[in-house]
Formats: structure tokens, sequence, C-alpha cells
């Protein structure tokens, strides 16, 4: 029977040794369940060559090709990535909807004499408790939101928090975006699929009797939306805020985002995105400073002109929730900074 997934970090994924996805390489780029790896029965190219004869030729031709392709893709990865597989492997194997896909891989496997369960409704299975627990929640452990203007090292601080053993939720890590018009990472980011993939394993993974520690984010981080158990969560929650010099911002921003500022085309046409936003003297003035390596003034010109006053009116809307403030005159000693960030939120939980 296949198994009924209840969790999207199953129990029954416990004690497989491969959880298989055999849908095309650009299904499982967009999202997968945890762990899995990706043995196609079928590639995008064949996929697609199999629709399109069974809508214009016939059901029975398109079964027909798909069946060989399946089978000469199964022989290939029986040959190469499961050779080494010995007679005591277990394995998961599952498609979109838990159908032929799945089941005609499963099938051969199970005919050499390995254990081979599939998912019943597959992948989409999987998804739907994703969609469920990130979508309605609830999210089960408190809320703590840590905030700040631009160039705070909130998600630095995060991260030392984190090694510390202290539970937190890096939103900007596993969106891979550094939540600025300059945040894009290289490699870009995933899919919103995998974002809440990603999000629904951490809140299911949350110890409901500790607290959890979020960056304070606007609604989108990049180009991911925050999904809404979540973002009600964090504008539910208490906030530690942080409360750090401009001149002092600006100079951790320019070693921060050092990928950024070697590359003065960039930063020109990310200047200049802001045109409608202020006057064309001051965008001027922000794009001769890229051109010219004056990275310091340009970071401070953009947190006093732009960052900062809309930092401001999000945090007004949240002010009554804030409940520590912290002062950092020096942001070169982080781990000093996540001590005092720790030190208060003991203090806004206890």
């Amino acid at each position: 029977m296949p198994i009924t997934l209840t969790h999207v970090l199953d129990p029954a994924f416990a004690g497989v040794d491969d959880i298989i996805d055999v849908r095309s390489p650009s299904e499982f780029a967009e999202d997968h369940l945890p762990g899995a790896i990706n043995l196609p029965v079928l590639d995008d190219d064949e996929r697609a060559r199999v629709g399109t004869i069974y809508k214009q030729v016939s059901p029975f031709d398109a079964r027909k090709l798909g069946a060989s392709l399946v089978a000469a893709n199964a022989a290939r990865h029986l040959r190469e990535v499961l050779a080494d597989r010995d007679g005591g492997w277990r394995a998961i194997v599952y498609c979109w909807r838990g159908g032929q896909r799945s089941g005609s891989f499963a099938g051969i496997l199970k005919q050499i004499g390995w254990r081979i369960d599939t998912i019943e409704g597959g992948y989409k299975s999987w998804r739907a408790l994703v969609v469920d627990r990130v979508q309605n929640g609830p999210v089960a452990a408190p809320v703590v939101v840590l905030d700040g203007n631009t160039g705070s090292a909130k998600t630095a601080i995060l991260q030392r928090l984190a090694a510390r053993g202290v539970q937190v939720i890096d939103l900007e890590g596993l969106a891979r975006h550094r939540g600025s018009l300059f945040g894009a990472l290289a490699g870009g980011q995933p899919s919103q699929k995998r974002f809440e993939g990603q999000l629904a394993i951490a809140i299911e993974t949350l110890d409901p009797a500790r607290p959890v520690l979020i960056e304070a984010e606007s609604s989108r981080v990049g180009d991911l939306l925050i999904p809404k158990a979540l973002w009600r969560a964090i504008c539910a929650a208490p906030r530690i805020r942080l409360e750090v010099p401009l001149h002092e911002r600006a100079a951790y921003s320019v070693r921060d985002y050092g990928d950024v500022v070697t590359d003065p085309a960039r930063l020109c046409a990310i200047t200049a995105l802001l045109a409608p936003l202020h006057p064309a003297a001051r965008i001027e003035n922000w794009q001769a400073q890229a051109q010219n390596g004056d990275w310091r003034g340009l970071a401070e010109g953009l947190m006093r002109d732009h960052y900062d006053p809309r930092y401001l009116r999000h945090r007004l809307r949240y002010a009554g929730r804030e409940k520590a403030v912290i002062p950092l005159d020096d942001l070169r000693d982080l781990e000093l900074a996540a001590s005092r960030v720790e030190a208060a939120l003991g203090r806004v939980i206890g």
C-alpha cells in the first residue's frame, strides 16, 4: 500500500536510504521533498514528446513510447546511480501525483527484490501539507522579531545566535536574498514553492517551549512572498530593535555588500530604479558616488534618504509591540551584539 503522509517531515521518511523523485529535472528543480534525489524516468524533452503524441496521435501510442523511454531511463539509473545499492537498500519513490511514473519505476525496483514504497498522491500530497503549514499555521513557538534599520547586522547576529543554540528562522537565508534592492545573491532565489517547503520544515521542527527569533522583513524577501501563517505571527510578535548610528551601519554595509560595491555598473543600474522616488540631483549624486568608489558616502545617502524613512513608517505600525531597544555603537564585535540580543530575548519572553 502507498504511504499516506501526515507531516512535512513525515515519520515514514525515517529509516529509508533514499527518497527518489522520478519527475523531470525541471519539476524537481522547482521543488521536491526534503532530501530527495532526482532519477527522472522521463526528462523534460521526453515528457513533452509523450504529451504531444497523447494529444495529437493517441493515448495508446503515447503510452507505448512512454514505456520504452521509462524502461531505458530505469536501466540507466540501475547501471549508474543505483549500481552500488545492496540487497538491504530501501527507498521511497514518488512522482507528481503518485501515478504511472512512480508506479512504473517502483515496480522495476521491487522486481529486483528491494523494499520500495510509493507515496499516495505523490508530490501533490506533500505540497498540500506544506501549504497548510505555511498558510494556515499556527506557528507553535512564540515568535519574537529582531528589528533595526538597514545595515544593523540583523542577519549576521541571527546566525551567531543560531550557532549558540537559540531558535531562529533565517528568512533571508532561506530566500537567498538580503532583503533590499541591492540584496540579490549569485545563483538567484529558489522558487516560491521551494521557499515555502523549507519554511514549512523550519516551522514544523520548532520547539514550542522556546521562542523563535525572526528578522523583521516586509511581506516579501526579494521576489518571494512570506506565507500568511508566518506573516501573521510576525505582525503580532513582540519586537527587539537594534539602534545603530548611521555611520556605523554604512561602514558595516560596505563590508557586508562586498560583491555589490565592486560592481559600479550594477550599483548605478539599481540606483536608477529609485528615480521615481527621489529628486534627479540625488540620483545623479548617488550614481557619481558609485562610479567614483565612494561606497561609504553612497551607503550613508541611501540609508538616510531612502531606507531609514521607509523603515520608520513601517516601524510605527508596530510601535506598541517594541519591547526592547539595544544601542550598538560598534558592529565589529558581533558576538557581543548577539549576547545583548540573547539577554533581551530572555527578558522579553520571561
